[in-house]
């Protein structure tokens, strides 16, 4: 099985080459080949110029955005581009740790399950501010009270599916609103979430931690639109799963923006 790693980067230069180097490094289950894709999410810090040393060298795919649209647009990119049987989240910088790929993949590649998430919490992570620790609480507790999800660790990076499931939902998430996004559709959609216990090494924003407050309360927005949006939303239509992405798109935005 061709396993598509979709990384999502922006302003990452200091952290980026050791992350591809790890993610090319780390180990997959047995019969497992990997694809990295690498989208570029208009970066203004030199990560840009840096990823032209990886363009052309297979496995590694490398897309570039002029716009900074966000984390959940710059992964609707890389999933559109992915051509893998299974899609693995992974984030430009070094909270996560890729030695736990075959961890994450392995209940997938085995059958027993078509979606899971790696749970920081299962380890009792330290270092994590205890702000963030509760917004994860409050996050994990609202997902597991609408969805009946049963999980941990709600927002975690280090997500994996089976592609038939992503290709059967329709996504808009344009920046952190992702991860709410697609465990509520997953749920909605009758999907069960495995989750494996993860290592997370968390860092601040003088360390280029981009995520703010206002992204909580829009998961938390995102959550509760879901919960209660008419299903119909949620499946590709042909004319979805043939169209190109040409603009973002948020919870509630007006159809007449293509997608």
């Amino acid at each position: 099985m061709k396993v598509s790693i979709l990384i999502p980067v922006y302003n990452e230069f200091p952290t980026l080459p050791i992350v591809v180097q790890r993610v090319l490094a780390a180990e997959l289950p047995v019969g497992c080949e990997k694809e990295v894709i690498i989208v570029d999410d208009g970066s203004t810090d030199g990560t840009a110029e840096l990823l032209k040393a990886y363009e052309g060298s297979l496995p590694v795919v490398v897309h570039r955005s002029s716009v900074n649209f966000g984390k959940g647009a710059a992964l609707r990119n890389g999933i559109e581009r992915a051509t893998g049987e299974i899609l693995l989240v992974q984030d430009g910088d070094l909270e996560y740790d890729p030695a736990d790929y075959r961890a994450v993949l392995e209940p997938i590649v085995s059958g027993s399950a078509r979606v899971v998430y790696g749970s920081r919490f299962q380890r009792k992570p330290t270092g994590m501010k205890a702000a963030n620790r509760i917004a994860n609480c409050i996050l994990t507790r609202t997902a597991n009270l609408l969805f009946g999800c049963a999980i941990t660790d709600e927002a975690t990076a280090y997500k994996a599916f089976h592609r038939e499931v992503l290709d059967g939902i329709r996504l808009r998430a344009v920046r952190f609103e992702f991860c709410p996004e697609v465990t509520a559709k997953l749920r909605r959609l009758g999907y069960t979430i495995f989750e494996v216990p993860i290592s997370y090494n968390p860092r601040n924003i003088r360390e280029g931690k981009k995520i703010r407050w206002w992204d909580g309360v829009q998961a938390m927005w995102t959550l509760l639109y879901y919960r209660f949006a008419p299903l119909k939303q949620f499946s590709v239509t042909p004319e979805h799963r043939t169209a190109k992405t040409s603009y973002p798109r948020v919870p509630g935005e007006s159809k007449s923006r293509a997608t």
